[in-house]
């Protein structure tokens, strides 16, 4: 903490025993809980509230003003979650009046030159890969894991356990516990994998993709799938989870993946 090096204004509320590096810049009203590092060259503004155990690495940026001309200086917030690592050259912007904040959860990691803009809420141990971006306004699950240089439009939500892969331009909302690929941006089957790993078992992981099929396979609009679902499938968690994202979506759900060969 007795860093000649940065700049810590007298009015941030820094933990006593949180690292912070040569050349970094911390702003007045800014909060960071214990056992954080803050790396060297590292920009925390106004606003924002950082937990404990974090990792901040070099050249990133959080909480700067939104680079949206409605803004007007409101004060707003960014709020990360504790255990979350932000690597090197992120930039995460707080919020607006629409939202007031802008939200990471526990647990995350940002990699290099990710961008976070205005107003996103991010779930708990999601995992972005160099050189995601999400617009404004966009939403994300738990569990979710863009591969890089995954593209967000603002607005959109990505449920919880999704997998974007990388390069993936990504318009429309996508559902809960599947994997997104190929242009434009399609469902591809369900992020079994990624469930295994966090312990779902083989009974549930076949009823999500009993759920999808209907959805996504069986050439139904989304308005016949959801009724089929409503009526023929036992009331889960994850399926009513899934037809509630579906009448949640302002966006649209992607489309399924159609072969032409």
């Amino acid at each position: 903490m007795n860093q000649p090096l940065a700049y810590v204004h007298p009015g941030a509320k820094i933990a006593k025993n949180v690292v912070i590096e040569p050349f970094t810049t911390i702003h007045n009203n800014v909060t960071i809980g214990e056992g954080t590092w803050i790396g060297s060259n590292v920009t925390i503004m106004e606003g924002a509230r950082i937990g404990k155990n974090c990792n901040i690495f070099p050249g990133a940026v959080i909480s700067a003003p939104p680079q949206d001309l409605k803004y007007k200086g409101e004060e707003t917030t960014v709020v990360i979650g504790n255990g979350t690592t932000i690597r090197e050259c992120a930039t995460i912007h707080k919020g607006t009046s629409d939202r007031m904040k802008t939200v990471v959860g526990k647990n995350c990691l940002i990699m290099a030159y990710c961008h976070i803009a205005h107003d996103c809420l991010v779930g708990n141990n999601c995992i972005f890969s160099n050189n995601s971006t999400l617009a404004g306004h966009v939403t994300i699950g738990d569990n979710v894991i863009l591969a890089g240089l995954v593209a967000v439009h603002q607005f959109v939500s990505v449920g919880q356990h999704a997998f974007v892969t990388g390069g993936s331009l990504v318009r429309k909302d996508v559902p809960p516990y599947v994997k997104a690929a190929r242009e434009p941006l399609s469902y591809v089957g369900i992020n079994s994998v990624g469930l295994r790993r966090r312990g779902y078992e083989s009974d549930k992981i076949r009823e999500i993709q009993n759920i999808y099929r209907i959805l996504y396979q069986k050439n139904f609009n989304n308005t016949q799938a959801v009724q089929i679902l409503e009526a023929e499938m036992e009331a889960t968690p994850e399926r009513d989870e899934i037809l509630q994202f579906i009448r949640d979506s302002q966006r649209g759900i992607m489309k399924g993946y159609f072969s032409n060969s």
